[in-house]
């Protein structure tokens, strides 16, 4: 609760993750629990039906997704096409630069990618050696929630492998980044050469527990083939 302090109604909110994997579960716990409303999420996905974000569709505390693949979320289809949740898609290259460019201070970048189709509606286009581009805005939000595996008490962080996904670059496209570990060391127990997120972009940070972890689709070789 002390780590989401200030997050109110109305609050834009980036949430890391692929899939189920890297998501800050513990962060989206609090949210739930607190109530908080109206909320724009900007998260690749949009968790799974009573899991992840998906929790916070439950209890309709999500006025917009921006985000880039839903599904495998039937509330949150439902949602949409009643009109109780607005929703942003984004082709997921186009996702993460727009993000990136917010934390590098970038207002807007041109792409090829929707060029010709309803992405591009609405949007300035232009010709650059003879190929159409699509402007697109960069990305920010009030809050980042990012989940890592190891951090220490400064802020640094360290993702293990696809957990490394959208959190290095949300948590430096936000006003406050929030950050939850599995495990939190000392000053100096990281090797700085390994850090993928520096202190300087984490304003809070601590150690999360209870982790599921889920498996969004388990697929396994029958028992007996090759």
């Amino acid at each position: 609760m002390e780590a989401i302090a200030g997050v109110e109604d109305g609050a834009t909110i980036m949430m890391g993750g692929f899939g189920l994997c890297g998501i800050p579960e513990n962060l989206i716990a609090a949210v739930r629990e607190k109530g908080i409303k109206d909320l724009t999420i900007i998260s690749n996905n949009a968790g799974v039906d009573g899991f992840g974000i998906g929790l916070l569709l439950e209890t309709r505390q999500v006025r917009k997704m921006i985000s880039t693949y839903v599904g495998e979320n039937q509330l949150f289809e439902r949602l949409v096409l009643s009109g109780e949740m607005e929703v942003e898609l984004i082709p997921q290259g186009t996702f993460a630069e727009r993000i990136r460019a917010g934390g590098a201070g970038i207002p807007a970048f041109y792409t090829p990618t929707g060029y010709g189709t309803v992405v591009a509606e609405g949007k300035e286009t232009r010709e650059f050696d003879g190929r159409m581009y699509v402007l697109e805005r960069a990305l920010t939000a009030d809050f980042a929630f990012v989940k890592a595996w190891k951090g220490d008490v400064l802020g640094n962080l360290l993702y293990r492998k696809t957990a490394r996904n959208f959190n290095p670059v949300m948590a430096s496209a936000a006003k406050i980044t929030v950050a939850e570990v599995e495990e939190l060391v000392g000053r100096g127990d990281l090797n700085p050469d390994l850090v993928h997120t520096p202190a300087i972009y984490v304003q809070r940070i601590f150690q999360g527990r209870n982790y599921e972890k889920r498996i969004e689709k388990r697929t396994v070789r029958k028992a007996g083939s090759s």
